[in-house]
């Protein structure tokens, strides 16, 4: 019966007969690697390691060169930007960095690793989480590489990596924790100040002389002042960034609701006359923190899918040197780790199993299946091969493949992603700008209202009157007001960022739920516009080409379009044949010359109507050039039709049953009227218009829009810019075109059909739910500010009404991410 290893528990191989000596008993080791680091935990003098664990250790692992390699290249300059820190303001040379350590499975390893890691001269510090298996290490570069921390730590069996945030999350780690600091001083202070409070209310110092009661306001005077002045801090710079720009924000009134609380304290403290509130002032200031603290966290988990995106862009990439030898006939091919943030255009990678795409390129050699969940919501690998293309922060799965860089990282698709995701989530609808505009006024009315009730209580109740106004001041506060809007919007972003649905237009949210009309290219969007050629006629019986012939021509000039018609001649392409002066006439076709022959292939309404051809009548009578997808004609002759079958997507009987019931469909295709018409037997579309070019389906449009339609147009993006523009929201099929070129307000990434009505529902719950945040906040102030007017609602009162509304409005939003 086999052993046990003593580190990682797992069975000792038959034949293998390793040890180490740990507390003067020779304990088994299954392989070299667990060998190592138990002696290296031994020769430290580390073994009680062994005896606190609750989990046996990871399974060692020898570094390979290759991992030592990527070790060094993180002592870069340019590469430790991303992760590495200045550790003091004084000293230039100390640095900071987080890591992330996997393996780490209790608070032993957490312990042995902080143990292992002290031992290193130029460390500073260290202090490792277990719960988040991340280690934050401060230590002076002059005698300490970041490399050699890294080795140590994966001496002992864990592999660590900078941990990489973005911008995003430093900043909101950074506001959480000023959020903290700040909660806890006010908190402390606040206490100590309440249990003088009680003492002085409660009759605990009755016995007191008057001149001890006086020095116990000092005290708390002097306790009160870091919560005014630290703790409130927040308040006050939005106030004076909103007088500044002469608006009138939310913090204005809860700015002078805490100083007029707590100078007319202060005032009665130095003239011992009147009463002190420090205690109310305290209590007051450390709610407000509280609720703006639980505002701040939830408004981060709401942003915090779109804010993760960078974290999927890897660090270093695999290039591809090219060079000649000494005789300079024949190139030597050098494989160098660079940082994949110095990729450029032209560049050659190799992308291993598991790796993660550096940037955006197309694959020369190799095949394998990539997971492109993080761009469509889609976790089903797929089957990537050569001349496909490939996108930055995309996983490779199990095959090798070589890929030339088109992008440069801040150019890449993901970084395209994230900037529109910005962009759309920063957009103001109507209801938002004139939200904003209400608030504005209503904190004018909301002074103007204290005013008045100051004026009208000092004359009734003079000793009340002082607090009264502070609770009008503070419970009638429009932070839901101002909040309703953007965490709605900020939610149901993030909500179709995760389905594969990419909002790049800011009105696409406001306009969606008004749509009543979609319009639907065919190739590419009702069919997956994957073609193959089912048959190939030749019209021309006195011309001399071969079917062979016919198909390398076509694929010539083929190859400079990108519809999707175009990709199945990509197999007959004769690089021999090179076609000169090539024009592509967008929706019609492609001309150009070969041999000193002018060829034109596309529609046959196209070459009809613009180009004569001559043997129109001698075409035998059974050929029908109407219903072929195209045909190639050869110096003014009709010389071949192409047959082409296209797979209807899946999903597109279910969408468009779905979309009928309240809506109107039109099919807008430049295929012949015959093949959309074949279509049209099988999916459910109102009216099919066939053989359009993009000047016609924009005229179809606008014919719609006229009859009183809000048009929302689905097309593949390739060729469909006019019609985008012409229709009050356009939906791009998929990630194959150039999204810095493309009209569309939204691109479904995951080409799916049914996204659409994912997108229908969001945008209906998101107008619902931003409604509902409107109707709360109105319908709260209007009914607490009569109340607080009154003298019904104390400070206490106000401020817990003030955050609870604040915060209910943002719960409300989050409902939206919730499928």
């Amino acid at each position: 019966m086999n052993s046990k290893c003593f580190h990682c528990n797992e069975a000792v191989p038959t034949g293998i007969n390793l040890s180490v000596e740990i507390n003067q008993i020779q304990q088994p080791m299954c392989c070299i690697g667990c060998q190592a680091i138990a002696q290296t935990i031994v020769d430290n003098g580390l073994t009680q390691y062994y005896s606190v664990r609750t989990e046996p250790a990871h399974k060692g692992q020898t570094l390979v060169p290759e991992q030592l390699q990527k070790n060094k290249l993180l002592d870069e300059a340019v590469l430790q930007s991303e992760f590495v820190f200045q550790g003091d303001a004084q000293d230039d040379d100390c640095k900071e960095a987080i890591l992330t350590i996997d393996g780490i499975s209790c608070a032993a390893c957490a312990w042995l690793i902080e143990m292992q890691l002290d031992k290193l001269a130029g460390l500073l510090s260290i202090n490792v989480n277990s719960t988040s298996q991340r280690a934050t290490v401060k230590w002076q570069d002059d005698a300490l590489k970041l490399s050699d921390i890294l080795l140590a730590i994966e001496n002992i069996g864990y592999q660590a990596m900078p941990f990489k945030a973005n911008d995003a999350e430093i900043r909101n780690k950074k506001q959480s924790k000023e959020f903290i600091k700040r909660l806890g001083i006010s908190g402390i202070l606040m206490m100590q100040v309440m249990m003088i409070a009680v003492g002085l209310y409660f009759g605990a110092f009755a016995d007191m002389s008057e001149h001890n009661k006086v020095y116990l306001r000092w005290v708390s005077f002097i306790l009160t002042i870091p919560i005014i002045f630290y703790g409130a801090l927040p308040f006050y710079t939005g106030a004076i960034t909103a007088i500044k720009a002469k608006r009138l924000s939310m913090d204005v009134p809860v700015s002078i609701a805490i100083l007029l609380a707590f100078c007319a304290s202060a005032w009665a403290t130095m003239t011992q006359q009147g009463e002190v509130y420090f205690e109310s002032v305290s209590m007051f200031t450390f709610l407000l923190l509280i609720g703006k603290f639980l505002e701040f966290r939830a408004r981060s988990h709401a942003a915090q899918v779109s804010a993760n995106l960078l974290k999927l862009m890897p660090m270093t990439a695999t290039k591809v040197i090219t060079s000649n030898n000494a005789v300079g006939t024949q190139e030597k091919h050098k494989e160098v780790l660079v940082a994949a943030k110095q990729l450029i255009q032209g560049d050659v990678v190799i992308i291993k199993p598991g790796e993660v795409v550096p940037a955006d390129g197309i694959i020369t050699s190799g095949l394998s299946q990539l997971n492109e969940a993080m761009l469509s919501g889609e976790q089903l690998p797929i089957s990537k091969t050569v001349n496909d293309k490939v996108f930055a922060g995309t996983i490779n799965g199990d095959g090798n493949i070589t890929v030339l860089v088109k992008q440069a990282s801040n150019q890449s698709f993901l970084s395209q992603l994230i900037r529109l995701s910005e962009q759309s989530q920063a957009h103001k609808p109507k209801i938002a700008k004139l939200s904003d505009k209400i608030a504005q006024y209503f904190v004018a009315l909301i002074l103007l209202t204290s005013i008045g009730t100051a004026i009208y209580w000092q004359q009734h109740l003079p000793e009340e009157a002082f607090w009264i106004t502070l609770s009008v001041l503070v419970a009638t506060c429009p932070c839901a007001l101002s909040l309703a809007t953007p965490t709605g919007l900020t939610c149901a972003t993030t909500r179709l960022n995760r389905a594969g649905i990419m909002i790049k237009g800011g009105h696409v949210m406001e306009t969606m739920p008004q749509i009543n009309c979609f319009a639907f290219d065919k190739t590419g969007t009702l069919t997956t516009g994957e073609f193959t050629i089912s048959k190939v006629e030749l019209l021309d019986k006195n011309s001399h080409y071969s079917q062979e012939q016919i198909l390398a021509i076509a694929a010539s000039l083929e190859a400079h379009s990108e519809h999707p018609i175009a990709k199945p001649f990509t197999e007959h392409r004769d690089y021999n044949l090179t076609a000169n002066h090539v024009k592509v006439h967008s929706g019609q076709g492609v001309s150009g010359t070969i041999n000193n022959i002018d060829y034109a292939i596309g529609k046959h309404s196209w070459l009809e109507k613009d180009l004569a051809i001559d043997n129109m009548t001698t075409l035998p009578l059974k050929v029908d050039v109407n219903a072929a997808s195209c045909i190639l004609m050869a110096d003014n002759k009709l010389i071949a039709a192409f047959y082409l079958v296209d797979k209807i997507r899946d999903d597109a009987l279910e969408t468009l049953s779905i979309l009928n019931k309240q809506n109107m469909t039109l099919l807008l295709s430049g295929d012949s009227q015959v093949a959309c018409s074949t279509l049209a037997q099988t999916l459910p579309v109102n009216t099919v218009f066939g053989g359009l070019s993009a000047q016609d389906k924009m005229q179809h449009i606008k014919d719609a829009q006229a009859q009183g339609y809000k048009v929302a147009m689905t097309g593949d993006g390739v060729n469909d810019s006019p019609v985008f523009g012409a229709a009050h929201i356009s939906i791009a099929m998929g990630c194959g075109a150039d999204i810095t070129k493309s009209g569309a307000d939204v691109i479904l990434l995951n080409n799916k059909l049914s996204s659409i009505n994912t997108l229908i529902t969001v945008s209906h719950r998101t107008r619902r739910i931003i409604l509902q945040n409107y109707l709360w906040a109105f319908g709260y102030n209007a009914i607490v500010l009569p109340l607080a007017v009154a003298g019904y609602i104390t400070p206490y009162m106000a401020v817990i009404g003030m955050s609870a509304s604040s915060i209910l409005v943002i719960t409300n939003s989050l409902r939206l991410l919730k499928k």
